[in-house]
């Protein structure tokens, strides 16, 4: 058993990416402006690889040098920031999620926009209505989804540019947005109401509404959704019965978001 973990370890690990966090693991409180030396015999790389490996995190802004000796910048502290972010946020949104999906009988979650893709970071689930498991974690292209059209829809248009130059815009089911021009155009009305419906777009039967939570700037930096089924639930009743109450939980989330210790607060 061992041997076939190391077999399947094997076959996805990346060796210089392993060096470069030993390399960034080298800084510590003990050693906070190590030598080339130094971080060689911490990290048990050759000299000539560890130069490599810090020269490089100081063309990338990681690190600094003044020749001799290096040290982190406080640039590192992104490494760690979308984790902390969305930690905090799953913290404050859960409770409102709670209290949602109990008042509307529906499952509610929170995520976060991630290249093209959303991510869930807080979830509350009330039945089962997609083919998949959704939990923390999941997920799934944001050109589909009710949370992804509500932060898509927040971004400028260079931020915009630079989305679409990277999303595969693949049509999931007949109702999938797949053509720049028809999801800008929606992303125009989510902008005007103020929240995004999605019916039937990442699956056949699932219907979805969802809102943006902000910081304190007015950024939306998260997004919180009501889904249902097609069946049980027609739009007339998303609009009057679900998207008052998902309103009211995105503006709670996001003063709450706003209140905490700025350290621990989402930016946009």
């Amino acid at each position: 058993m061992e041997s076939d973990d190391q077999a399947e370890r094997g076959a996805h690990h990346v060796q210089s990416l392993e060096r470069g966090l030993a390399v960034i693991k080298a800084f510590s409180a003990e050693a906070p402006h190590p030598t080339l030396s130094d971080v060689a015999r911490v990290t048990g790389l050759t000299r000539a690889a560890a130069r490599r490996f810090l020269l490089t995190l100081v063309d990338l802004g990681y690190v600094r040098t003044d020749g001799k000796y290096f040290s982190l910048t406080a640039r590192v502290l992104e490494l760690g920031y979308a984790y902390l972010s969305s930690l905090s946020l799953a913290e404050i949104a859960q409770p409102h999620l709670e209290r949602l999906s109990a008042e509307v009988h529906e499952s509610s979650s929170v995520s976060v926009l991630e290249i093209a893709d959303i991510v869930y970071v807080a979830r509350v689930a009330v039945s089962r209505i997609m083919t998949v498991s959704i939990n923390v974690g999941t997920r799934f292209p944001a050109h589909a989804t009710s949370m992804g059209h509500v932060l898509l829809a927040d971004m400028d248009r260079t931020e915009l540019n630079a989305y679409f130059i990277v999303a595969d815009l693949d049509r999931l089911t007949p109702h999938t947005l797949t053509h720049r021009t028809a999801l800008e155009a929606e992303l125009a009305k989510v902008r005007e109401q103020g929240w995004a419906m999605v019916d039937q777009e990442l699956e056949e039967g699932l219907r979805s509404v969802a809102a943006p939570i902000r910081n304190r700037a007015g950024r939306a930096v998260a997004a919180v959704n009501i889904s249902t089924h097609a069946s049980r639930t027609p739009v007339e009743t998303v609009r009057t019965q679900f998207v008052p109450p998902l309103l009211e939980t995105a503006a709670a989330i996001s003063a709450e978001l706003a209140a905490v210790a700025p350290g621990r607060a989402i930016q946009g």
